[in-house]
């Protein structure tokens, strides 16, 4: 019995980091390095934060799609151009990044730190 509850604190443990480690095929940048993308055109900047955090501080160019809407207006975004993906701490960018890579977006990046570290 004692087995089977180490296993099973083992299991949920395992799931917890690989939710929380970067997918494969996501890049993972800095604010930092954000900074120097910015003004490509050629990508695309989602903030999937909720509309009241967009509203209270964004940067500018990035269009709001919250996580939760992001899977059913995911056609409103061109699958050819990078999309650059940023959230309030990383967690839900992170959450988002790999939701478009399995939906068939190629280029997609996550902003580590989110608006927390952006300055």
């Amino acid at each position: 019995m004692e087995y089977l509850n180490i296993i099973i604190i083992a299991l949920i443990v395992l799931f917890l980091i690989q939710r929380m480690l970067p997918a494969k095929g996501i890049r993972q940048i800095t604010t930092a390095e954000l900074k120097n993308e910015l003004m490509d055109k050629n990508k695309q900047f989602i903030d999937v934060r909720t509309l009241g955090e967009f509203s209270g501080n964004h940067i500018r160019g990035f269009k709001n799609i919250p996580l939760q809407q992001l899977a059913q207006k995911s056609g409103e975004l061109s699958r050819d151009r990078e999309v650059v993906v940023i959230c309030q701490s990383g967690m839900r960018s992170n959450k988002a990044s790999k939701l478009l890579k399995k939906s068939g977006f190629g280029k997609v990046t996550n902003v580590k730190g989110g608006m927390s570290a952006w300055s």
